[in-house]
């Protein structure tokens, strides 16, 4: 119903910056919200930042606060992470995620992911 395409992971110098995008595609309408999700190796996937479709209200983990920010264009069916400052241990695969009802920052309630982009940041 819903496709999701991950793209700009790369490796970035700590204190660096990179802008991850994520296409949408086929039944878009159906999606209350879209987020980010990572998991690091040996970890579980956690949230990282979310933003309403429709309203554009967003939601961040703590540890992304200040240093992430997440965006949508509704032109092109596409949401961004802008992520500035990283951190060694920002290192991990990000996932896109989209969410059919309001619950959308918990990994196992999310309807739609893609396959991940990997982000690597060194020391």
């Amino acid at each position: 119903q819903v496709q999701l395409v991950e793209s700009g992971g790369g490796l970035v110098q700590a204190g660096g910056s990179l802008r991850l995008s994520c296409a949408a595609s086929g039944r878009t309408y159906s999606i209350y919200a879209m987020a980010w999700f990572r998991q690091a190796p040996g970890k579980g996937r956690e949230f990282v930042a979310a933003v309403t479709w429709s309203g554009g209200r967003t939601s961040y983990a703590n540890f992304v606060k200040g240093r992430f920010a997440i965006s949508r264009d509704k032109v092109t069916n596409t949401i961004f992470l802008q992520m500035n400052s990283l951190k060694a241990e920002d290192t991990a695969v990000y996932y896109c995620a989209g969410s059919l009802e309001g619950d959308y920052t918990e990994a196992n309630a999310m309807d739609y992911w893609g396959k991940g982009t990997l982000v690597t940041v060194s020391s």
